[in-house]
């Protein structure tokens, strides 16, 4: 529109410029393009476009999910855009596909950043006009509510529960003999046997060598300790680091219900914030699930002293306490490390905390300029101050995991199931 107005502009002036051409013309000629418009806008009505959205209600944190755009009364050339809340990420521009109908379909990819409820409010729309004198830029209410929750995607598949029984029950129940250390049977000896195995004063008494059966013992005490301040706030893999905790937390409480243990949680920032005692079997992971689906994302500063001997005094008896947290340097960390060195003197801790793979990549690759230098220097001092962090709470006999986000559950289950195994809780 703007082009055309331009030129006929051009054209009038021109014909004024020329004294002998006629005034009329330039007349004629405005007549002409208000026609055109007058036309272009008749031509190009359509009726009330008629929104319809196809999303799932509840999406995993971390996931992709399909959008599926309908509009009705569509003109052949639709684009559209989103308002994108925080919590989701999606495309900016949306490509419209309309059939001889006049309906247009679009099929959005968008991924989950954040827990919590967001909303899509508002639809922009736009086009163009029949002879492209106009674009039509109407903003339209979406009202597409997607509630972001923690990934449980592993204990959905059974693929936790199916490691866990093998390793576990599948092994121990036919090997349990002299392995354990929670009596469970008597049973005649027979050659094959550990004769560590054998109770001589029930012998004695029967006349005849019998041996005992032991099993692993279960119903430990697994506490999942969630530093929750503000550091595991800070996006690594296209997530807050609270959210990769999050996931490999429920994996690993799943593990535990499964292993016949009592999962209890701990969340804690600036001070403590939830503790629920350890329970047995599924409903310590569906409360657990409840407790971090909730969790805010919040800017306060970790206060570990506070945190550690909060939860030392609220578990009296031996625990594996598997704590997720972070820090930036080893003088930030001092009094994270003398903390969980006092936790650890009484309970199993397995300290977690996830590496940057950008940070790496960045060490791995050759500086192209000095300010490409600086930043690798800052990069290996940074390595260089966690490796120093990972070997002191090591030397205190603290198990360390420490791995990027994707392979943090599968690390921790491990753990886990080699901690049931020795019988070390």
């Amino acid at each position: 529109m703007l082009t055309v107005g331009g030129a006929a502009l051009l054209i009038s002036m021109l014909i004024a410029f020329v004294g002998d051409a006629p005034a009329a013309a330039a007349a004629a000629l405005w007549l002409v393009l208000g026609i055109a418009v007058i036309a272009d806008l008749v031509m190009s009505r359509s009726g009330r476009k008629e929104i319809t959205v196809d999303y799932p209600s509840e999406v995993f944190v971390g996931e992709t999910v399909d959008l599926k755009l309908t509009v009705g009364n569509a003109p052949a050339t639709l684009v559209g855009q989103i308002d994108w809340p925080d919590g989701i990420s999606g495309q900016s521009d949306i490509a419209f596909q309309t059939d001889d109908q006049g309906t247009a379909r679009a099929i959005i990819p968008c991924r989950a950043v954040r827990r919590g409820a967001w909303t899509c409010e508002h639809l922009w729309l736009m086009w163009t006009s029949h002879w492209g004198f106009f674009e039509y830029v109407p903003k339209l209410t979406l009202g597409a509510e997607l509630r972001i929750v923690p990934n449980i995607r592993l204990v959905e598949s059974g693929q936790i529960t199916t490691s866990v029984n093998s390793a576990l029950f599948g092994v121990k129940e036919n090997r349990a003999v002299g392995e354990g250390s929670e009596f469970h049977q008597l049973q005649d000896f027979v050659q094959g046997m550990d004769v560590k195995s054998i109770d001589w004063k029930r012998s004695a008494r029967k006349r005849s060598l019998v041996a005992k059966e032991l099993r692993a013992e279960r119903n430990h005490h697994v506490i999942i300790a969630l530093d929750n301040g503000y550091l595991m706030r800070e996006e690594i893999g296209g997530m807050p680091r609270i959210d990769h905790a999050i996931t490999a937390a429920l994996a690993t409480a799943w593990a535990a219900a499964i292993g016949g243990d009592l999962v209890g949680f701990y969340s804690y920032d600036v001070r403590p914030r939830i503790f629920s005692a350890p329970t047995a079997g599924r409903k310590a992971f569906a409360r657990l699930r409840s407790r971090t689906a909730d969790l805010d994302y919040v800017s306060r500063e970790t206060n570990h002293t506070l945190a550690m001997t909060e939860l030392n005094a609220r578990t009296p008896k031996r625990s594996l306490i598997i704590i997720f947290t972070d820090f930036v340097d080893t003088t930030s960390a001092e009094l994270l490390i003398e903390n969980i060195g006092i936790l650890a003197r009484r309970h199993l801790v397995i300290f977690v905390t996830m590496r940057d793979p950008e940070l790496e990549q960045m060490v791995a690759k050759a500086p192209e300029s000095m300010d490409g230098v600086a930043e690798l220097v800052a990069a290996n001092q940074s390595i260089d101050e966690r490796r120093i962090v990972m070997e002191r709470l090591t030397r205190m006999g603290v198990t360390v995991v420490d791995t990027e986000p994707g392979k943090v559950t599968a690390k921790l289950i491990s753990h886990y199931l080699e901690i049931k195994a020795k019988e070390l809780i």
